[in-house]
């Protein structure tokens, strides 16, 4: 079922009235795009007494009017703070009032005490929206599977301009390109591609080095499509692969189907992890496992829950997660393999439509 704007909120109303709040501020822009649809740069939604306002500047107007649903727009004078403290002011009832701690500096927190009546007491909060954007309903994970379409086919593009000599950004570029020419509102992150030595850097952007004429070449990128992101990570080899390249590329291959096979409904993110570690310590590659097996996706590149050691967060049908163990070996090379896949009532659908067998360009 695809969730309107009112169910939304009606939601995390709930939520509020669990922890005996009277309302809530929100001014993340993936939380107030995820609310009542907003896509703008400034902007605040107060959730109060029964009350939805979303405040935003004149700059705004019309597309708030177009995007907002919901709640009742309102175009402020003064700053968005000082025109939500009007309201709060207005509201005798209003008393406990929570705010997204998260993403809330410290200077702005000693604003809004200010601007406040003494009687409205700031309550922080912690991932109040993320518990309901972790799980994606029908119409979000639609916008996730054509986001997974576009990046995959704007890689196979790219795969093809990757040759000796070439430089990694040149690569990137093309990748880039194309992902803007087929429609894409933009990159998920900055695209990683790291050749030869570079590939044992887990984030190795990509630079002006050629790639040179013999070693692996990791790739991973995303793209975002009508606000929801996509993450695939591919690793091919320049050249003929070595007997110990391919073994490698096979265990880390392994390891990432060992935790895709492990992702079902009630399994633990960290049950996830501890599936691709324990392929790679038989190996004896576990110690060049550096990073955790997987992140939440959806309109932010990471969202919870995050597949890492001890992680205790069920899964549960509806989340969309990566599945990306990888080793980074120095002075040698890394291999990462990365899929989305969405958990199912039965287990997990791999979203990825790109082949997972080693490459030799």
């Amino acid at each position: 079922m695809t969730m309107t704007s009112s169910t939304r909120i009606s939601r995390l109303e709930l939520l509020l009235a669990e922890r005996r709040l009277d309302g809530l501020l929100v001014t993340h822009p993936a939380n107030l795009r995820y609310l009542c649809g907003y896509t703008g740069s400034n902007g605040l939604l107060l959730m109060l007494d029964g009350r939805r306002v979303f405040f935003t500047d004149g700059r705004y107007t019309q597309q708030a009017r177009d995007e907002v649903s919901g709640a009742r727009v309102v175009i402020a004078k003064g700053t968005l703070l000082t025109e939500a403290a009007k309201l709060l002011g207005q509201v005798t009832s209003a008393r406990r009032i929570g705010f997204e701690a998260d993403h809330t500096s410290c200077l702005a927190a000693e604003e809004m005490r200010k601007l406040v009546p003494r009687r409205v007491l700031w309550r922080p909060t912690s991932g109040l929206i993320m518990r309901l954007r972790m799980i994606k309903d029908a119409g979000e994970q639609r916008l996730i599977r054509d986001a997974v379409k576009l990046g995959a086919a704007v890689y196979k593009r790219a795969l093809r301009s990757i040759s000796p000599g070439t430089a990694e950004s040149e690569v990137a570029g093309k990748l880039e390109y194309a992902a803007r020419r087929a429609g894409a509102d933009g990159m998920s992150f900055e695209t990683i591609v790291a050749a030869g030595k570079r590939s044992a850097l887990p984030h190795g952007r990509a630079s002006r080095r050629p790639i040179p004429s013999r070693g692996f070449v990791v790739i991973d990128s995303g793209v975002i499509l009508r606000g929801y992101c996509s993450d695939m990570t591919r690793t091919v080899h320049v050249g003929s692969a070595s007997r110990e390249g391919r073994k490698w590329y096979e265990c880390v291959l392994e390891a990432q189907l060992a935790a895709i096979a492990t992702v079902a409904p009630g399994k633990t993110a960290g049950q996830v992890d501890q599936s691709a570690r324990e392929v790679l310590r038989r190996a004896g590659l576990d110690g060049y496992f550096t990073h955790s097996t997987g992140h939440g996706v959806g309109l932010e590149i990471h969202e919870p829950p995050r597949l890492g050691k001890g992680q205790m967060e069920k899964l549960e049908p509806g989340m969309v997660i990566t599945v990306e163990p990888g080793i980074y070996i120095p002075g040698r090379g890394g291999i990462r393999i990365e899929d989305m896949v969405v958990v199912t009532p039965e287990g997990c659908e791999i979203l990825t439509p790109v082949s997972k067998e080693l490459i030799e360009l």
